[in-house]
């Protein structure tokens, strides 16, 4: 006669499938940052000098303000 325990958990299978999910969270993370960073360098830098100086930004401070606000 064979007998089934089903009271028993699956050890370390919870923390491996954990693992992977934030291991693709992080990477889809860091592609959802660059992809902001990029929109954010492209509106600005769209705009006209006049436009940025009414924001209190000069034209050589979007790279900085681009990567700034992608890891907030």
């Amino acid at each position: 006669m064979a007998a089934l325990d089903t009271t028993r958990t699956a050890y370390g299978t919870p923390s491996a499938v954990s693992r992977i999910f934030t291991f693709f969270g992080s990477i889809f993370g860091a592609i959802e940052a660059w992809q902001d960073t990029r929109m954010t360098r492209r509106a600005l830098s769209e705009l006209t000098d006049h436009e940025l100086a009414d924001l209190g930004i000069m034209r050589g401070d979007i790279d900085l303000l681009a990567e700034s606000r992608s890891f907030r």
